[in-house]
């Protein structure tokens, strides 16, 4: 059974296996290798062009994504000097002896420009490119099979081309074997439905196979997913509720024919590993996860009858982006949340549910209204079709796609909706790239679902948002925000069909992982509050989970010298999650650092105000990562990001929310925003302050250790006597 274990590991992607073992398991079973790439050279392979330099690549080049897939520890490359280089590999003649020649492939999807040729007499009789033509994609080798039964006999040669100069202007190819079987093949397996989740094992960095559930002979669920072969890194899981007592048919396109992915796969009522949830080493306490898979911009932010509405862009079948759907979380209080079933799917495999927004349409502009609940419309990006609504009558839990899709068609993205109360009408703000511009384009509607372009205002991209805030609290004075992903704002007006600047576009978040923030619609007016969701793009290695979001913040306008200007700070629900907490007053300390006493581990809450007048350099380190006040130049640093923070009155005020994979920073009242993505060593849960050059003076020092939100107890917290 030596060739089961060697394709069963070269299934999996890794590459640690020798090219000999595989060879010899090979000849066994009557396959050929045609060539493996394992030796210095090419051997006979004749290269032209730069593309393939002299020899065989071992795993990515310079400038390169991780390349994944391979066999060994050698393959073909051609991303030498990058994807402007050219080139074409061509292989000694050889004689066709077997059924199939199967071979992993990667790289550009390029037909006749990154792709490789079986060449009989002087014509292309086979050909096939690399699964990749868009960003994001993964550099990944996945298994390609030709079907060469009549060909037997016959004398040809394999030339591998590269004559692409743009993006994913490359190919990688490795392994080329003769065999009588495919050596990956469509597969399939029949089910009837009788729990609620399929479980379905995932292996990081595994070749992505496409997956598809078929119900009644109609496609209800099709994705791709790194298929685990044998043993999984985790389980994602796929809601079968609605196909209950169904009998379903599993497809998997080409199954390496050694895998058991598809075996694996089990029906269940609880996802598998959920004893572990929420309490994975890296997961975030006080901060959204998703149970599975990964998550990225916050979507369909919105407040309705007591619940607050996180909807956000989710893939659930991996931990790396892809297969976009609409996640969907609710809370009671900003800080609890808990997980409710996919809200929007996408319709086909392609058409992606990408970022948009959600309103309540409490007079029923659209007619979407059936029963006793006002309709919540979602507006979304529909990457197959153009700005599409969805609707909902039962509080936002499942939607309906309205018959009239698209809404909107354009070159861009990313619809905000907003009710434009002085004009009673609705507004989109979009996404716009028309003639290769960034802009957001704004579009009104009475009903939903016909929309007139208004006007378009350039320099922000993708995920706009627009908002109304009074100045100072004074609802007599009010501004409009408008911002896009990084959170760059402009203050001005808006008549309800354009923005116009009183402003330039100045400066909101100074940290390493903020990025797509929304904020929630339908807030009532006695409640007040703007508040805000952010995605924190903070990679969580080694988890069954990628990326969180932000804390919850409130924003508001305040008046400075140099204008009015975006402030912000954690919603007060988070003192919802206080343990047993401490203050000091009028704190000396000696130079040096300081350790707070008794004070340790993942979770808090910190507000400080500091005496920055005789110090050159104040601050805290927390769990070793240094937040740094420069008094002379007057900046506040943390790991790689600067801001300038000038202060008048020799008094900084820091607000620290610390949790396992974050420090959000607040300084100056809320002026300064800077979430910080940082994994601490293990090794150290401490919190200290610190001064240079002279003592250290703290008017005021407030240590709130906190709770997890999560089910459970607390977690990792100490406050000492």
């Amino acid at each position: 059974m030596k060739m089961c274990v060697a394709v069963c590991v070269l299934a999996l992607g890794l590459n640690t296996l020798s090219a000999s073992s595989v060879s010899a398991g090979a000849q066994e079973q009557g396959e050929i290798v045609v060539a493996d790439f394992e030796g210095a050279d090419y051997g006979g392979w004749v290269a032209t062009g730069l593309a393939f330099g002299r020899g065989p690549a071992h795993g990515r080049m310079r400038g390169q994504m991780e390349v994944t897939g391979f066999l060994g520890e050698g393959l073909v490359n051609s991303f030498h000097e990058g994807d402007g280089s050219t080139g074409t590999l061509t292989s000694p003649p050889f004689k066709i002896e077997r059924k199939y020649i199967s071979f992993l492939i990667g790289g550009g999807r390029w037909p006749g420009q990154t792709c490789m040729n079986l060449i009989v007499g002087r014509k292309i009789v086979r050909t096939a490119t690399g699964p990749n033509d868009r960003p994001g994609g993964l550099e990944q080798l996945n298994w390609h099979v030709w079907d060469v039964a009549n060909l037997i006999g016959q004398r040809a040669h394999i030339e591998i081309i590269d004559s692409r100069t743009g993006g994913w202007g490359h190919i990688t190819v490795d392994h080329i074997i003769q065999s009588n079987e495919r050596n990956a093949a469509n597969a399939s397996r029949e089910i009837v439905v009788s729990k609620r989740y399929l479980n379905l094992p995932v292996k990081n960095g595994a070749a992505k196979r496409r997956m598809r559930i078929l119900v009644d002979d109609k496609v209800v669920r099709e994705f791709e997913i790194e298929l685990a072969e044998t043993q999984p890194d985790f389980w994602a899981f796929l809601d079968l509720t609605p196909f209950a007592g169904k009998k379903a048919t599993i497809q998997v396109d080409n199954l390496p024919r050694y895998s058991h992915g598809l075996d694996l796969a089990e029906q269940s009522d609880e996802i598998r590993g959920a004893q572990d949830l929420y309490k994975e080493k890296l997961r975030p306490q006080v901060h959204f996860t998703s149970r599975r898979g990964w998550n990225n911009d916050s979507n369909g932010l919105v407040f309705y009858k007591g619940e607050w509405h996180l909807y956000y862009q989710h893939n659930p079948y991996g931990v790396q982006w892809g297969n976009m759907h609409w996640g969907h979380a609710v809370s009671d209080d900003l800080v609890h949340w808990r997980e409710l079933p996919i809200a929007l799917y996408p319709p086909q495999f392609g058409d992606w549910c990408f970022s948009g927004s959600a309103v309540v349409d409490g007079n029923n502009t659209g007619g979407f209204k059936t029963g006793a609940e006002d309709p919540i419309v979602a507006a979304y990006t529909s990457t197959g079709r153009g700005e599409c609504i969805a609707y909902s009558n039962d509080r936002g839990r499942t939607f309906a796609e309205f018959d009239g899709n698209p809404v909107v068609r354009h070159q861009g993205r990313d619809p905000k909706v907003i009710w434009y109360a002085p004009g009673r009408h609705w507004v989109m703000a979009l996404y716009d790239e028309t003639g290769g511009k960034r802009a957001v384009a704004f579009y009104t509607s009475a009903d939903l679902k016909k929309w007139d372009y208004a006007s378009s205002i350039e320099g922000f991209f993708e995920c706009p948002e627009i908002f109304e805030l009074p100045v100072d609290g004074d609802t007599a004075n009010r501004k409009w925000v408008l911002h896009a992903a990084d959170g760059d704002y402009m203050v001005g007006t808006f008549d309800g069909r354009m923005f116009t600047p009183q402003s330039p576009k100045q400066r909101y978040s100074y940290g390493n992982c903020f990025y797509a923030s929304q904020t929630f619609n339908n807030v009532p007016p006695a409640n007040g509050r703007r508040i805000q969701i952010a995605w924190g793009r903070v990679k969580m290695p080694a988890m069954p989970f990628n990326q969180m979001m932000l804390f919850p913040v409130e924003l508001g306008l305040r008046t400075t010298q140099d204008g009015v200007r975006l402030v912000t700070k954690p919603v007060r629900e988070v003192e919802q999650l206080y343990a047993d907490g401490r203050q000091w007053n009028d704190l000396n300390l000696p130079m040096g650092k300081n350790p707070v006493p008794g004070v340790e581990g993942d979770l808090f809450h910190v507000r400080a105000a500091f005496r920055t007048a005789e110090a050159s350099k104040v601050g805290f380190i927390v769990r070793g990562t240094r937040i740094q006040y420069d008094t002379a130049k007057q900046e506040l640093s943390c790991l790689d990001k600067t801001a300038p923070l000038p202060i008048t009155d020799s008094m900084l005020r820091l607000e620290l929310l610390i949790d396992r994979t974050t420090v959000e920073i607040f300084a100056a009242d809320g002026l300064l925003y800077m979430p910080i993505a940082v994994i601490p060593p293990d090794a150290d849960r401490s919190i200290q302050v610190f001064a240079e050059s002279a003592p250290l003076r703290l008017d005021t020092l407030e240590v709130h250790p906190l709770r997890s939100a999560w089910p459970g107890t607390p977690i990792g917290l100490s406050t000492g006597n």
